[in-house]
């Protein structure tokens, strides 16, 4: 063979085995963890004995749940994994008049009457939905609230009707033995700054007139533009001016808009103070009630214009018109512009060009002269009327000092939050979110208890492009893309990971929780809604719930709303992401009717654990559970494994390490008392 064919040949070899990697690498899955039986003793579910899991001491001395370490843990010290959803998107919008976000009929014209009694579901319909979540295993809730709902009549005055159907409600949560922490939820401020969340005459208080917000680009509003409304645009409200002035005022109004006084007290103060007091009231209602563990402080806060060092730079999410900051202070002030529009797509922001905005000329406040951002020196005009950006660096820094967001503004807000809440149950745990894009702050040993960090995190790539990409993903802790099925598992466990370190900095030895992960059914523009083919959404949620599995980590799915139907999903700005719809309940289904993506949303998963959990995971294709724990002999009751009737219920066998096995049957628990203490393996496999 000649030297040239030699090399060749070695090429190709090369060439071949660099091919084969690739393929590999980039488009073979990452295969479920598989497990030896070996050593371990077989037993088949027909010759399991009938058992019961204990009850809870069910007193207001006696939390069903609460903290012990990193682990939450029950009355007894056994270490909990708490697969928990929420409930639900609805609880975002009123129930009468109801006005989902698609709708302008009756926007403006009830903003102080109306009721959010009936939200997430009517109490009639209450034992349906708890009766189903209990069925597919989630026991845990995080339940959604909101300031409007509390408030919406003018401050201080609160809705006892709303108060009262959320004590109901909670009440029979505990009937099916399911525990709930409350989620004040809000998005982007307000629904009239294109959310949900705090009430009308919020704005109204600070000197806005949402009536204006849609024609000078305050906010792009769903009800206001109608359809077609772009997907995922609702985010972009956080940069623009309605949105960005509220949390800037409400978490550091002292320190960048001094002047501004509402009804004697700093914008920031009495923002502050309505926002914890209407919480507030739903602690009082609630107080004693064993299946309440604890509050969220604030969904998914936003910085507003804190800490941006430029006002002249276009946020980082980029759709649809998008005016910087100060470009949204020139609209809001009565004026005209041209303003750059982009569209979303897989590979970032596309300038589409510039579109005229606010003809004509309206202005944000109810009173011309009253912009807050002008009056407090940021920008202003010059000799020809011209807008001039004075202090571009504004809101980084306060008499020469650089602000931190998290550590000045943050943390003092979530320790009086804090302190609000316990004053009522000093008990309750306080759920904690950092600021969007922002992470949380040290806390000292003391402020630290009771604190669990609650983040949130989304398959970013298919929840913006509302497509499934096997081989693309984005790794949101370091902001970069990641190709191949391997790469995105590994990034998406790393930024599990990197949730209970965050948390290990915040507050030490407390737990993690997300309070928000999930996946857009609506994908590939609904087409599994005509073939009725959800495998690509089992997919691609069992993907992110494997993240979680592999982290150990406890969570609550977004979401499950009673009233998604596949033309409007969720009901609010095109979102379409609960795991039940009523336009999926149909034929002779049973407690599944309704259910999407049930091979993935419905898993095997450690309820409680009588020692430490060291490693779990469930394979939703081979419907295989796979426990290892250390017993703990202080801890003397059973471990508990949910078991779903979806995946197991036509029979399954255990491999276990020695001991005693039981099934209680009515809850879908595996009962197991290891025989001695030490590391304990179990192993369930369906056998259909």
């Amino acid at each position: 063979m000649s030297r040239l064919k030699k090399y060749a040949l070695r090429i190709s070899i090369i060439v071949g085995i660099i091919l084969i990697f690739c393929f590999v690498y980039f488009f073979m899955d990452s295969p479920y963890p598989s497990y030896s039986t070996s050593g371990l003793l077989k037993t088949e579910s027909k010759n399991i004995a009938i058992g019961k899991s204990p009850a809870f001491i069910n007193d207001s001395l006696h939390k069903n749940i609460t903290s012990g370490g990193k682990w939450f843990v029950d009355q007894s010290g056994r270490a909990m994994i708490l697969h928990g959803v929420n409930v639900g998107a609805n609880s975002k919008l009123p129930f009468k008049p109801a006005i989902p976000t698609h709708q302008k009929k009756d926007f403006y014209e009830s903003v102080y009457a109306v009721s959010f009694v009936g939200r997430p579901f009517a109490l009639t319909e209450a034992a349906e939905h708890f009766e189903r979540l209990h069925k597919w295993g989630y026991r845990f809730v995080r339940l959604l609230v909101t300031w409007e709902a509390i408030e919406h009549a003018g401050p201080g005055r609160y809705d006892e009707d709303y108060l009262n159907y959320i004590l109901a409600l909670v009440k029979k949560a505990a009937e099916y033995n399911i525990n709930v922490f409350i989620d004040p939820h809000q998005d982007v401020w307000s629904r009239f700054t294109g959310g949900d969340g705090a009430p009308y005459w919020t704005l109204e208080k600070i000197g806005f007139d949402p009536l204006k917000f849609n024609e000078t680009g305050a906010a792009i509003i769903h009800n206001i533009k109608g359809d077609p409304f772009p997907k995922m645009i609702w985010p972009t409200n956080y940069n623009k001016l309605g949105a960005a002035t509220m949390f800037t005022l409400f978490f550091g109004g002292n320190d960048f808009a001094p002047q501004l006084k509402i009804d004697s007290l700093s914008a920031q103060d009495y923002l502050q103070l309505h926002y914890i007091n209407a919480i507030k009231q739903v602690a009082i209602k609630l107080k004693g009630l064993a299946n309440v563990i604890g509050f969220d402080t604030f969904n998914e806060p936003s910085v507003g214009y804190i800490g941006m060092k430029d006002l002249n730079a276009c946020a980082l999410l980029k759709n649809g018109v998008t005016p910087s900051p100060f470009e949204g202070m020139i609209l809001g002030d009565g004026n005209t512009l041209e303003v750059t529009r982009f569209e979303f797509e897989l590979t970032g922001a596309v300038d589409k060009g510039k579109v005229t905005v606010n003809p004509n000329k309206f202005s944000a406040w109810k009173n011309p002269g009253t912009d807050i951002w002008k009056t407090a020196g940021v920008w202003n005009y010059n000799k020809n009327h011209k807008p001039v950006l004075l202090k571009p660096d504004y809101f980084t820094n306060v008499n020469g000092r650089e602000i931190n967001f998290a550590a000045d503004y943050f943390k003092p807000f979530a320790l009086k939050f804090k302190e609000a809440i316990h004053s009522a149950d000093s008990s309750w745990l306080i759920f904690a979110e950092a600021a969007i894009q922002d992470e949380l702050p040290k806390f000292s040993k003391a402020e630290s208890n009771k604190m669990v960090n609650a983040g949130h995190w989304y398959d970013a790539a298919t929840l913006l492009t509302k497509k499934y990409s096997s081989w693309f993903g984005i790794d949101v802790v370091k902001s970069k893309p990641v190709f191949g099925k391997r790469a995105i598992r590994n990034a998406f466990h790393d930024n599990m990971a990197h949730k209970k370190k965050e948390t290990s900095f915040a507050f030490g030895n407390q737990p993690t929780l997300v309070g928000e992960f999930g996946i857009p059914f609506d994908l590939n523009e609904k087409n599994a809604y005509k073939t009725g083919d959800y495998s690509e959404q089992e997919i691609c949620l069992d993907r992110s719930f494997q993240a979680m599995e592999s982290n150990q980590l406890s969570y609550t799915l977004w979401n499950y709303t009673c009233n998604n139907n596949h033309q409007r999903g969720d009901q609010w700005n095109g979102e379409d992401l609960s795991i039940y719809s009523v336009s999926k309940k149909k034929g002779s289904q049973g407690i599944n009717a309704g259910g999407r993506a049930l091979a993935a949303s419905i898993r095997a998963y450690p309820y409680k654990v009588a020692g430490t959990p060291i490693e779990y995971s469930f394979n939703m294709k081979g419907r295989v559970f796979f426990l290892k724990f250390n017993s703990d002999k202080v801890v003397k009751l059973t471990t508990e494994i949910f078991i779903p009737e979806f995946h197991f219920g036509k029979g399954f066998e255990v491999f276990s390490t020695p001991g005693k096995l039981l099934f209680d049957k009515a809850n879908s628990l595996l009962l197991f008392t290891p025989e001695t203490d030490g590391e304990q393996i179990i192993i369930i496999k369906a056998t259909d």
